[in-house]
């Protein structure tokens, strides 16, 4: 079974929403009135800016503005309460994994860490297989031979493979995520025993297959699950906080924010894997 969602938490979420003039922020407010786990928090047309504060995942709220026709942009995440002062007293972390692999599998992991203790995972994968599939923090960020050279678990305590909800589990086992009929998974889980800061630098991967949480019979069982091949994988990296990102234009490339968004948006489900 996969991690229970954490829809207790709550985290702020900084987006940038292509905005022209006060019609287009009453369109936003509209957009985001009444959805279910989601506080509009301050519209600002002149910075296209949107704060709120969320128990749902980031992804749900993009796509609620989106459907509404404005483009849309995860700038930075912080925990409950983050932007009320100074920015940089909110003693958050954040970090993010772009996952791909030599097939069809594309998605981003957003790791907060919103108390020492509490660090939310969320993100949305696409191109899998409906169904389960086995979700890991690797001990190596080395994707020099696709996902093959990451390494095992992040394991820094010497544990068996387990559930998230073990006592006695690797610090990188996060259980399975679910994908459905169209081949993506959306998913928002809390884990307790994962920190931000050990994370960074190491890396992401989501398996063909479901975890089986070390209670299978099954030689790997212990060791990872028994989910199969690695489908797709990302070097885990730190993330802006809220009020961090002010990029409008890439200066390598001369794109703007709307076209990055648009190159980089997750491609239609492909062939499942």
């Amino acid at each position: 079974m996969a991690a229970a969602p954490a829809a207790e938490t709550s985290c702020r979420l900084e987006f940038s929403v292509e905005m022209t003039c006060e019609g287009c922020a009453e369109a936003v407010r509209a957009a985001l009135q009444g959805m279910a786990g989601v506080r509009l928090l301050d519209v600002r047309p002149e910075t296209q800016t949107v704060l709120v504060e969320a128990s749902v995942a980031a992804e749900r709220v993009r796509e609620r503005l989106e459907a509404a026709g404005r483009r849309a942009v995860l700038r930075g995440m912080g925990g409950p309460g983050a932007g009320e002062g100074t920015a940089a007293a909110t003693g958050t972390a954040a970090a993010v994994a772009a996952l791909r692999g030599p097939g069809a599998v594309r998605g981003l992991v957003r790791f907060l860490q919103v108390s020492p203790e509490r660090c939310l995972v969320e993100g949305a994968v696409d191109g899998l297989r409906p169904g389960p599939h086995g979700l890991h923090v690797h001990e190596f960020g080395d994707l020099s031979d696709d996902c093959h050279s990451c390494g095992d678990h992040f394991n820094p305590d010497g544990e068996r493979h387990g559930g998230p909800q073990d006592e006695h589990r690797h610090v990188g086992d996060l259980g399975n995520i679910w994908a459905d009929a169209t081949g993506r998974a959306a998913f928002r889980l809390e884990d307790s025993r994962l920190k931000v800061w050990d994370i960074v630098g190491r890396s992401v991967v989501v398996d063909a297959g479901e975890d089986d949480l070390g209670r299978g019979s099954h030689p790997l069982s212990g060791l990872t699950g028994n989910s199969g091949p690695r489908l797709a994988c990302g070097v885990v990296a730190r993330a802006a906080g809220l009020f961090e990102n002010p990029k409008r234009l890439c200066t390598c490339d001369g794109l703007t924010l709307w076209d990055e968004r648009d190159r980089e948006r997750l491609p239609p489900p492909a062939p499942h894997l």
